[in-house]
């Protein structure tokens, strides 16, 4: 899933974006509103952690701009203000759930939880594909019982794969959903992860390259 964390207390933001990442996200970071509105232009984010007293463009506005453009995209608002009628009018805006500062960082991460599901249609909480058994809530990936170590970029790439059940999901898919902006689009950093993961499932092998199209997942 990929993150947008729309920020001007830079710390803080770095911070979150760091701490999201270690659940496997893909984060993208900004401070100001204008660089927002570039990003969502651009990228087709699964929620954005946005602050409401962004400068140069208001949190408000990019709120507006996110919920008139993009369908899918969920926002999480994060405010100093904590009156009822601050999140009364923040959700108000279209924002899709609301979080006052200071804030627990767990409180921050089961939400954007939450509203990753929220983004997309429904899915089944648990994958079960060709003996593979992933729990995205748990962080935990088994094959026939036995469990397996990943790192994050391998849960996030296993995870898309057996989302698409059995369709071709091309590298450059893979590189804009497990990966951050920051990511060189032509490194072989897919393919490494790719063949890392396949050594991981062992055998008999249900990452398939299809050639010049991408990956599939199956038995």
């Amino acid at each position: 899933m990929r993150i947008l964390v729309a920020e001007d207390e830079r710390l803080l933001a770095d911070t979150v974006a760091d701490g999201l990442r270690h659940f496997g996200f893909a984060v993208d970071v900004c401070y100001d509103g204008d660089a927002a509105t570039e990003r969502v232009a651009v990228h087709a984010y699964d929620v954005v952690v946005l602050d409401r007293d962004l400068p140069k463009v208001h949190g408000d506005e990019v709120c507006r701009r996110i919920i008139a453009n993009q369908r899918e995209t969920r926002v999480l608002m994060l405010t100093a203000a904590s009156s009822i009628r601050d999140r009364v009018d923040g959700l108000g805006l279209g924002a899709d759930d609301y979080l006052t500062k200071p804030f627990a960082f767990a409180e921050l991460v089961a939400r954007v939880q939450a509203l990753c599901r929220r983004a997309r249609p429904a899915l089944p909480p648990v994958l079960d594909v060709a003996g593979v058994v992933l729990d995205p809530s748990k962080r935990h990936v088994a094959r026939d019982g036995q469990p397996l170590s990943l790192s994050p970029k391998e849960f996030a790439v296993l995870e898309i794969l057996m989302r698409g059940e059995g369709t071709v999901i091309s590298p450059e898919e893979l590189l804009e959903k497990a990966w951050d902006e920051h990511t060189d689009p032509f490194t072989n950093t897919v393919r490494m992860a790719v063949m890392t993961l396949r050594r991981k499932l062992g055998g008999p092998a249900l990452i398939h390259t299809v050639p010049g199209a991408g990956y599939r997942f199956g038995p």
